[in-house]
């Protein structure tokens, strides 16, 4: 269990993330879960918490639940403002490493996760079994693109030609299951190919390139920019026209600042979790649209959207397509995938709730049950086709282990989540 936080203050005041005079010291929140490549939780985990300035000294200790979660925890961080202004006075977020081990597994460390002030930091780490030794994994996170060097975009145009050459020819824009991540730039040979899941990566890369204390419209600008670059890659093979084996690159120049074993942040996570079907389309434009940006302070792109710009403007009262069109023109607009891969079933276009029926309940029960197999505090209920206070129940505890708001509902985050766990947890059979 998480020890209690008033125990640690002596430790916390030992690591002001900012000089005392600047002012009282702010504090952002770090939940870590821990699942089997099968998406099972592994209970019981350790995770041992050191600053990265002093990584000697363990400040909190936590445990794992059942669910494979730990307690939120509150750890220090810089004032709000310092992610609010392109030029900070001091590194605009605290950095922490964790220790994870388990028994059975091999350990995992993680060095410079990424603490936001009134922010809540989700590190989710998958274990590898202890039968296949590796040594224990090392994630290093580097800085934020916003605070670090990286390499500026190549300019590219943002409609493509479609060969006849390429291995898959998509009739329709897809939402895939997964994508090939390659580490580094296209020509590195010995870069590392990542399978990664679509929503995963969105997260990741949202968590990279803006900073989660931003607007709210101006994160869902960012992260349909974001989606729709990265269609554009998947739906016109890009990468494999060229004889490369991956989707896109982790290479700022290139693409976008994908960082293997990140935290991520939960409201962008919810975000991503709640528009990943969307992409950005103009008239007549089948593919989606390749929609390039840059930080707007250290380096400047004309008719392409600006991140800092558009902190501003969401700042000013705009939302995330009026922000888009800004920058890209008023024949941008939102598109919506028609399918997407590795799913049961696709949304059925209404929520959820009790009185609904009918074979979308149905399913949904059936898959509750088999999840919580797996995820135990998610009760049995009837697979009866009726939506009633006990499926509600098993709902909404299902959104408690998954950081969505615990309505109770089956809404378009909560249908494709659940599909994506129960999917997870039934491979794991197979």
């Amino acid at each position: 269990m998480m020890k209690n936080n008033n125990i640690n203050r002596n430790l916390y005041n030992k690591i002001r993330v900012y000089p005392a005079e600047m002012g009282t010291q702010t504090f952002g929140r770090l939940q870590v879960r821990c699942t089997t490549r099968g998406l099972a939780p592994i209970d019981s985990a350790i995770v041992q918490i050191s600053s990265s300035a002093e990584p000697q000294v363990i400040i909190e200790e936590l445990t794992t639940d059942f669910n494979g979660l730990t307690q939120e925890i509150e750890l220090p961080a810089p004032p709000i403002d310092y992610s609010l202004n392109p030029a900070p006075a001091t590194q605009p977020y605290s950095e922490f490493n964790l220790r994870v081990s388990a028994p059975d597994f091999e350990p995992v460390t993680v060095s410079n996760v990424e603490i936001l002030t009134l922010v809540t930091a989700l590190q989710e780490l998958t274990l590898t079994p202890a039968e296949i030794p590796t040594g224990g994994e090392l994630y290093v996170i580097p800085p934020h693109t916003l605070y670090g060097d990286y390499p500026p975009k190549i300019e590219e145009e943002e409609i493509k030609a479609i060969g006849e050459t390429g291995e898959i020819v998509l009739q329709n824009v897809v939402i895939p299951e997964y994508i090939v991540v390659h580490d580094g730039p296209p020509t590195d040979t010995a870069a590392q190919n990542h399978y990664v899941r679509y929503r995963d990566y969105i997260k990741n890369v949202a968590s990279s390139e803006i900073y989660a204390t931003w607007p709210e419209s101006t994160i869902m600008a960012n992260i349909l920019a974001i989606q729709s670059f990265t269609l554009n890659r998947v739906f016109t093979e890009w990468y494999r026209n060229q004889g490369y084996n991956f989707t896109i690159t982790s290479s700022t120049a290139f693409d976008h600042k994908w960082i293997p074993g990140r935290n991520i942040y939960s409201n962008i996570g919810l975000a991503v979790d709640q528009i990943f079907t969307n992409y950005l389309s103009r008239p007549n434009v089948k593919q989606p649209i390749l929609t390039q940006y840059c930080d707007g302070y250290r380096v400047q792109c004309p008719n392409w959207m600006t991140q800092w710009g558009s902190k501003e403007l969401g700042e000013n009262g705009l939302n995330a397509i009026q922000i888009l069109q800004h920058f890209y023109g008023d024949s941008m607009f939102i598109n919506t995938a028609p399918q997407v891969s590795g799913v049961p079933a696709s949304w059925p276009g209404v929520n959820l709730t009790i009185g609904s029926t009918g074979v979308s309940v149905r399913m949904i029960q059936e898959q509750l049950n088999r999840i919580s197999d797996t995820y135990v505090a998610i009760p049995k209920i009837a697979v009866d086709g009726q939506y009633g206070p006990q499926t509600a129940d098993a709902v909404r505890i299902f959104q408690q282990i998954f950081n969505l708001p615990q309505t109770g509902v089956v809404d378009f985050a909560t249908w494709y989540k659940i599909s994506h766990i129960y999917v997870g947890v039934t491979r794991i059979a197979e």
